[in-house]
């Protein structure tokens, strides 16, 4: 990618190396280890953690965090990857900017937590395990550096592009918490058994994806940020964390009825209709029959 000079995001929270809150739970009560399972699961490349608490929640209450503020610093001027991030981040700002402008909108920057090990958000205490992730509520990403490693060991996706991806991929979630597509797919979850739930996890998911692909058309247009190889590393990212392909790892089978973001050919093919597009027109996953 082109942009390794480019202009760094001022909403970079580093917290890494500081010590997490506590935790308290509501009415005494804490979480049961099944749900905590779930929930890091679930929230494992981004998706809403109060998704997976509407579908396992039995009634009882919630448990919710209680927290000091965390402070903030910018990351230290000679670390690379934070840099790079940073730069993402900013790129993003840039584009969305411009997109919302132009549907007579006004975008909000979201701000990104770089943390290790563990640091406490209003989703639950993020943990390094869960990977990168979006919590709606403070509008913030929260991602551990250490994920990228695990992306090009584990899954396979090495590649500046595929990092940027994955942050992209994140911001999409942000997009759609300001268009108040969140808030409506939540509610209908709620309403909803399990499998139908994960149908619409499924749809907001790959809408983030190619919302991921809209941005890379377009701050290329703008900047040309993109090199030879580039998009074949973003592909091989949104192939690599597929439902199926998650779950031929871990469990050695595959159940569709399962997924939560959809399977690799699917990731692949909305990436590629928001990266072919550059439109927000092509990206709505909810009222296409076919995903």
């Amino acid at each position: 990618m082109r942009f390794r000079r480019g202009r760094e995001s001022d909403n970079v929270e580093d917290r890494r190396g500081q010590r997490s809150g506590g935790f308290s739970p509501v009415g005494g009560k804490g979480m049961g280890l099944g749900t905590l399972v779930l929930v890091l699961v679930g929230m494992y490349f981004g998706i809403d953690p109060r998704v997976v608490l509407t579908l396992v929640s039995t009634g009882s209450a919630i448990s919710q965090q209680t927290q000091a503020p965390v402070s903030a610093s910018k990351p230290p001027a000679d670390d690379a990857q934070a840099r790079f991030v940073s730069m993402v981040l900013a790129d993003t700002e840039d584009t969305w900017s411009d997109l919302f402008r132009q549907a007579g909108l006004q975008y909000q920057d979201p701000r990104l937590v770089l943390f290790s090990g563990s640091t406490p958000t209003p989703c639950g205490m993020g943990q390094s395990a869960m990977g990168p992730f979006y919590c709606p509520p403070d509008r913030k990403v929260y991602i551990d550096l250490s994920f990228y490693d695990e992306l090009k060991r584990r899954f396979g996706a090495p590649g500046d592009f595929a990092q940027a991806y994955v942050i992209a991929h994140e911001i999409g979630h942000h997009v759609q918490n300001l268009l108040g597509i969140a808030d409506k797919v939540s509610s209908l979850q709620a309403r909803v058994d399990k499998v139908q739930a994960n149908r619409l996890s499924v749809r907001m998911e790959l809408q983030a994806d190619c919302f991921a692909g809209v941005w890379a058309n377009n701050a290329h247009q703008a900047r040309q940020i993109l090199e030879q190889g580039d998009i074949e590393e973003g592909l091989r990212a949104a192939s690599a964390i597929g439902d199926d392909e998650i779950q031929r790892r871990t469990q050695g089978y595959v159940r569709p009825d399962a997924f939560t973001h959809g399977s690799s050919a699917q990731r692949v093919e909305w990436f590629r209709r928001g990266l072919n597009a550059g439109d927000m027109k092509a990206c709505d996953t909810f009222t296409a029959e076919r995903i």
